[in-house]
């Protein structure tokens, strides 16, 4: 699996070329756990000759045609700094934590169930 940052990447100037609200649709795995990333922001740059585009989230709106500096992977220059297909740590342990949920409910669910 490629590094998802390296100080030691190339620089590229982004731009950004779109800023939606995200209504919050995709949330609903949250069981309302609040989320302060409420903007979809999308952006292009140019690397290894190729314009590429990406997007991220963000809970402030960023104006388009905005320029900002992203490093990427010149061994797969599809992946930045700021992309969104980087898990965060805290998503990976909400998903730890439903399923262990779940597991449990069953187990409990299954022991009630026999003591009859």
């Amino acid at each position: 699996m490629p590094e998802l940052s390296n100080p030691d990447w190339p620089e590229a100037i982004a731009t950004v070329t779109s800023c939606r609200y995200d209504a919050g649709v995709g949330r609903a795995m949250a069981f309302g756990l609040p989320t302060s990333r409420h903007f979809r922001i999308t952006y292009n740059y140019w690397a290894a000759g190729e314009l590429h585009t990406a997007e991220f989230s963000s809970d402030k709106a960023v104006p388009q045609n905005t320029l900002f500096p992203i490093r990427y992977n010149p061994e797969a220059p599809h992946l930045n700094t700021h992309a969104a297909s980087a898990t965060s740590p805290r998503s990976a342990i909400l998903v730890i934590g439903i399923i262990g949920s779940v597991l449990l409910s069953l187990a409990w669910f299954l022991l009630l169930r026999g003591c009859h």
